[in-house]
């Protein structure tokens, strides 16, 4: 949580700039990534310097771009973490900077400090749109953590792919384990609170049977 991270907040600012921090969250497919470009082409629109940042991890749509699913695109910066943000981009050119996007942000595990140092010290607006739960409706990655420094919260939602209502959460259409296995309507699909319990059932009740059928298949094989 935030009060292990190793980045003490100080009372003191060494820019003039008050900064903020504002945070997208959702579900898969509920537009976050579209509700963080409209607000950074808005600011740059507006005469700000802006920049975006993305995890290198997400690799669906396009390898330089933030893109999202209906095939909107602004270029980025792709990088493993954020630590290193400040120092590949340029100081005196980060310097200059007003605002900062971050999508996909449950993929960086520095998003607390980042979020602090950026807006608290260097008087940036940090505008981040991530998932604020796994498949299993778990905490995933820091988004949760960074609520209490955000001046303001938007929690989307998306709309349930089995009968319409406002789905909450993500589904995964897979028996994968993992908490990180990236895709899109391929492996995932967002889904109202019913059809999320009903969805797991059904998927539990799959493996089941495959399971069972694979067992009988290799004491078949041994007679």
């Amino acid at each position: 949580m935030a009060s292990s991270s190793s980045f003490k907040p100080s009372p003191t600012l060494t820019n003039e700039r008050v900064g903020s921090v504002h945070v997208i969250m959702g579900p898969m497919f509920a537009g976050k990534t579209t509700s963080l470009l409209r607000r950074v082409k808005s600011e740059s629109n507006s005469g700000r310097n802006v920049v975006m940042i993305k995890s290198s991890k997400d690799n669906r749509y396009a390898v330089d771009s933030v893109v999202t699913h209906d095939g909107a695109k602004f270029p980025c910066w792709v990088l493993p973490d954020l630590s290193s943000f400040k120092q590949k981009f340029g100081e005196e050119a980060y310097n200059k900077l007003d605002v900062i996007g971050v999508d996909e942000a449950q993929f960086f595990d520095d998003l607390y400090d980042f979020c602090c140092k950026a807006a608290d010290h260097d008087g940036k607006t940090v505008i981040l749109a991530g998932l604020d739960g796994d498949y299993l409706r778990r905490s995933f990655g820091s988004v949760l953590e960074v609520i209490p420094l955000a001046d303001t919260v938007t929690k989307l939602t998306a709309r349930c792919e089995l009968c319409g209502k406002r789905a909450f959460f993500t589904l995964r259409k897979t028996d994968d384990k993992q908490t990180e296995l990236i895709g899109g309507a391929d492996l995932y699909m967002p889904v109202c609170r019913q059809h999320y319990v009903s969805g797991q059932v059904a998927i539990e009740t799959a493996r089941h049977v495959l399971e069972s059928h694979k067992i009988k298949i290799g004491a078949a094989s041994v007679v």
